[in-house]
């Protein structure tokens, strides 16, 4: 079976199918820096990571692009009260979530356009949309999207536009409009936007785009200037993110364009601790740094949320991360016992096949992440046994360990020891890895074998694979 998604849009499960495969876009709404990212926003974070892996595994070549959202109300409001300037605030914020984001083990996105470096994209936006009628600027200098005048407003979440009240909320702001409904487009500045630099020039007055303007203006400029296409293949968030933000983002994207404006939705759910939404009001609010300060395995958060489907919810628990690190230790296991047992052989059997086949079975099915994780650990107690009977010989564990190696990392569930929390290691190699595929790419092969022998000389092992390169340290470096 090929790869199926569950569309939030037709609310089906449907195969998946990119506009001009292989190449896949793909944008996962990405954090407001307004304060630290919490293990809930994470969780979202780590489906986008999960999926763009499996699909590289899968063979499609992924762009994927992750907004910064560095400019809203809380932001505004949050600079002000440290009495600091936009930029000031949210620069160690957007530090923090690059460190978090290393820490367990997502790979950095394509592109990461920030908010406020796109204000000429979103002016233009907000005049088109002007221009065809669909918005309109109020007494107050702002200006709106009339909901009433997009006739297909409401496909996402099926809400009907004709019952959305004052207070709901898709209308928070308290601005002059033509009907409750009508959500901003672009604030007219106030004393406070202007003291803390949240201001722009633009035809149509002064002001600052509002949150749902931006995720359009980012995601069709990076579309249309790299690709010269307005059709996003996958859009991801969380499910919180569905009414009013992707609604409000279909409606001002395709008002534009007439376009679709992406073709798969993908939505995950909540993150609970203990059955409670995690939340600063309710008062446990944990981020990846304090998972990384109480010495926690990133292998075994992810092997945590790796447990329950994307599309339930899940519960974050200390018996949940005891569970995940113990079964990512038996992982481990076998895999340090595997690469002492292929020792130097090359050649490889079919002993893998199984998982492999139970993996691409379990991950086509909607990224079934735990029956994914369930295969492994089958797998796991199946090459222990053949390895303790002694039926798996070098080829067989040679075989095991380059399945075992794909799987792993699409999931990253396998803890590999102190540094696997080293983030400028890992961020290093990525980086020069990024750089040999460009080499090889413009056929610099030269300067690719260079950047290999460096690798290689700081204990880094290379598999160049038909899914990509993969990457590990050497044993040496592990136990050294």
């Amino acid at each position: 079976m090929a790869l199926h998604l569950y569309n939030s849009l037709s609310r089906r499960l449907e195969p998946f199918e990119p506009l001009a495969p292989p190449r896949v876009t793909f944008y996962i709404c990405g954090p407001t820096v307004w304060t630290y990212a919490h293990v809930g926003n994470f969780r979202t974070f780590v489906l986008g990571d999960m999926l763009a892996r499996y699909l590289e595994y899968s063979g499609y070549q992924v762009f994927q692009i992750m907004n910064i959202t560095d400019v809203d109300d809380r932001l505004i409001n949050a600079a002000a009260e440290g009495g600091k300037t936009l930029t000031e605030h949210t620069r160690p914020f957007i530090e923090a979530f690059e460190e978090d984001r290393d820490y367990l083990r997502i790979r950095p996105a394509d592109a990461y356009p920030r908010a406020t470096e796109s204000i000429p994209s979103m002016v233009s936006l907000v005049q088109r949309l002007m221009d065809r009628g669909l918005a309109y600027r109020a007494d107050d200098g702002s200006v709106y999207f009339a909901v009433s005048r997009f006739a297909t407003y409401g496909r996402l979440t099926q809400v009907d536009k004709r019952e959305l009240k004052t207070g709901a909320r898709v209308a928070s702001d308290e601005y002059d409009k033509e009907h409750p409904s009508d959500f901003a487009l672009w604030k007219a500045a106030t004393s406070l936007d202007e003291r803390v630099g949240a201001a722009w020039d633009a035809p149509f007055g002064r002001g600052r785009p509002g949150w749902h303007l931006e995720c359009s203006a980012m995601a069709l400029r990076e579309l249309t200037e790299r690709f010269g296409v307005e059709t996003l293949d996958i859009h991801a968030g969380g499910k919180d993110l569905k009414f009013p933000h992707h609604e409000n983002e279909i409606a001002q994207s395709e008002g534009v364009t007439g376009k679709p404006f992406a073709r798969c939705w993908v939505h995950g759910e909540f993150l609970t601790v203990e059955g409670t939404k995690m939340s600063k009001r309710f008062g446990n609010y944990l981020t990846p740094r304090d998972l990384r300060e109480e010495g926690i395995d990133p292998a075994t958060v992810r092997l945590l949320m790796c447990q329950t489907h994307y599309r339930q919810e899940l519960n974050f628990s200390d018996k949940g991360l005891r569970d995940a690190r113990e079964a990512g230790d038996r992982i481990a296991g076998l895999y340090d016992r595997l690469v002492e047992v292929a020792g130097d052989e090359e050649q490889s059997s079919g002993a893998g096949d199984e998982l492999e086949a139970a993996f691409r079975e379990a991950m086509d099915d909607d990224l079934n992440a735990p029956r994914a994780v369930a295969a492994v650990l089958t797998f796991v107690r199946r090459a222990n046994r053949a390895l303790d009977g002694g039926e798996w010989k070098a080829r067989d564990a040679v075989s095991a360990r380059l399945v075992l190696d794909a799987v792993l990392d699409v999931l990253q569930i396998r803890p590999v020891g102190e540094e696997a929390v080293d983030v400028e290691l890992a961020r290093w190699v990525e980086q020069r890895l990024t750089e040999r595929r460009e080499a090889r790419q413009a056929r610099n092969f030269q300067l690719a074998d260079e950047i290999r022998d460096e690798l290689t000389a700081r204990g880094i092992e290379l598999e160049d694979t038909a899914e990509g390169t993969r990457w590990r340290l050497s044993k040496a470096a592990r136990t050294g």
